[in-house]
Formats: structure tokens, C-alpha cells, sequence
């Protein structure tokens, strides 16, 4: 497998999510040591090795009506460095491409959607970037992302994709007033996580009230998972993600650091 992709190279496992067994390949020995991790992580026990690009990561919302793909909404999806290179740990909106890369990517959002065959539904494709423009499709998913992209939509363009999947699964027509944008709102979601994020590592010994974070500028929606007596790790799967911040601004730029600053006011003490 490597031969035909080349290194460096992502190992993944077929049919698994959360970023469970993946890893980054840089040699026939990386793909020895993790080889059996991601076949563990594999309900059917199999595992795809996929050339690696580093490019810009967008998050696509795509909803199908009657065969129609209408791209909804087009964001960043940031990662760390080191060992949890797969885990979105945070969300910009609107994306940072413009003019014909950005409808470059929304019609490769819509085609591949249409591609799959799906009519009716929400589509969750996942696209990259290069810096010479091109667009690559890393995966499609036929539902409702996870990761607080119903929230992002939402609060971004108006739109309600649980009424929508609703609706579409009882058979109700899908008017355009359900489906089109309302408005578009600069946002952005950062995820409550270890170093470089706000939280320190260690088994937790008290948590702060959520308020001052909810009361920060331009924050729009706030939770954590945290609780008591559970060890915050360094960031490897979607599950050390311990909460989130969603903050508004004019800008996409000021509402990162809106999101930020917010999610540093959480008081988190551990040993």
C-alpha cells in the first residue's frame, strides 16, 4: 500500500471514528509499529493507508433534496500538531478561501455528495486545500456531523439541521425557507482540550463555574464535560475534548480570539 500512496502517509482503520487508530506514517516502520492499533480499532478488522497533504482542512454541511446538493456552509477545521493531528480542535466560519477556490470547493462538496447517490439527507464531506488551490475530498459522511457542526450552522447561517433530518425522515416537503441560509454570522467553536489548549493535564480536582465564559464578548454557547476525579490527557482522540466555546464577532479572526480569551476564564485545578 505504501508504494502506490507514497510517504508520508495516514493509517487509519476502514470503518471507525473519533480518530481511533489513526496515525501518520513517515516509514515502513511507523506502519509496523501501528499496523495492529488500527486493526484493533476496526470493527471488521481492516485498515486503509491513504497519502497524506498538508493543506487547509474544511468541514463541509451539504444537504440533499430531491437529488438537489445545496453546500450550506464551508469551515476550517484546525488540528494540533504532534500525535492528535486528526482531531478538529477548532472551527472557523466563514471558511479562509475565497472567490474561485472557495466555489471550487463548494461545487466538489456538492458533486461528491451527488456522487454517493444520496437524495435526501445531510452530507458531512470533508475537503483539503492546497496552497496551489486544489481541492481534494478526504471523506463523505451521510448524517449529521458530530463536533458541534449542527451548533456552527446554526448559529452561522440560520439553519436547523436536526428539523431538517426530521422532517426528511417522516417524507414532509423541504421547503427552500428551512434549507437556504438566513444570514451569515462570523464564528468560530474552540474545544476545551490539553496543551496548546486552556486545560493542564492532570486528574482533575475541582472545576469553575461555566459562567464567566458564557458571559465573555461574543460568546454564544458554552459547555464542559469535565467532571471531578478523570485525567485530562494530552489531545489524541475526539474524546479528549472536554467541552467547547462558541463565540460570534464581525470578523472570523475576532471570533477565534473571542473563543479564546473565553475559554481560558474556565478554572480547572489538578494533581
Amino acid at each position: 500500500a505504501l508504494d502506490s500512496v507514497g510517504l508520508p502517509a495516514v493509517l487509519k482503520p476502514v470503518d471507525s471514528g473519533g480518530q481511533r487508530g489513526i496515525f501518520y506514517l513517515e516509514s515502513i516502520d511507523d506502519l509496523d509499529a501501528h499496523l495492529h492499533a488500527a486493526l484493533a480499532a476496526s470493527p471488521t478488522g481492516e485498515a486503509i493507508v491513504e497519502s497524506f497533504h498538508d493543506s487547509l482542512e474544511l468541514n463541509g454541511i451539504v444537504i440533499a433534496r430531491d437529488g438537489e446538493a445545496i453546500p450550506l456552509t464551508l469551515s476550517d477545521r484546525l488540528r494540533p500538531p504532534g500525535i492528535g493531528f486528526g482531531v478538529g480542535w477548532i472551527h472557523v466560519y466563514p471558511a479562509s478561501i475565497y472567490g474561485d477556490v472557495l466555489e471550487e470547493a463548494q461545487r466538489i462538496a456538492a458533486r461528491a455528495v451527488q456522487a454517493l447517490g444520496l437524495r435526501n439527507g445531510i452530507a458531512f464531506p470533508q475537503l483539503l486545500v492546497s496552497d496551489d488551490g486544489s481541492v481534494r475530498v478526504v471523506e463523505v459522511a451521510a448524517r449529521i456531523p458530530g463536533g458541534q457542526m449542527a451548533d456552527l450552522v446554526r448559529h452561522a447561517v440560520g439553519v436547523d439541521l436536526v428539523e431538517v433530518a426530521l422532517r426528511q425522515a417522516l417524507g414532509e416537503e423541504i421547503p427552500d425557507g428551512l434549507v437556504l441560509p438566513r444570514f451569515e454570522q462570523p464564528l468560530a467553536i474552540r474545544f476545551l482540550t490539553a496543551h496548546p489548549g486552556p486545560l493542564p493535564i492532570g486528574k482533575v480536582t475541582r472545576i469553575g463555574s461555566l459562567e464567566p465564559v458564557l458571559a465573555a464578548a461574543g460568546v454564544v454557547q458554552a459547555d464542559t464535560y469535565l467532571q471531578e476525579g478523570e485525567t485530562i490527557r494530552p489531545v489524541r482522540l475526539d474524546g479528549d475534548r472536554r467541552g467547547y466555546v462558541i463565540a460570534t464577532a464581525d470578523t472570523s479572526v475576532e471570533a477565534l480570539q473571542r473563543a479564546e480569551d473565553a475559554a481560558r476564564l474556565l478554572e480547572v485545578e489538578v494533581e
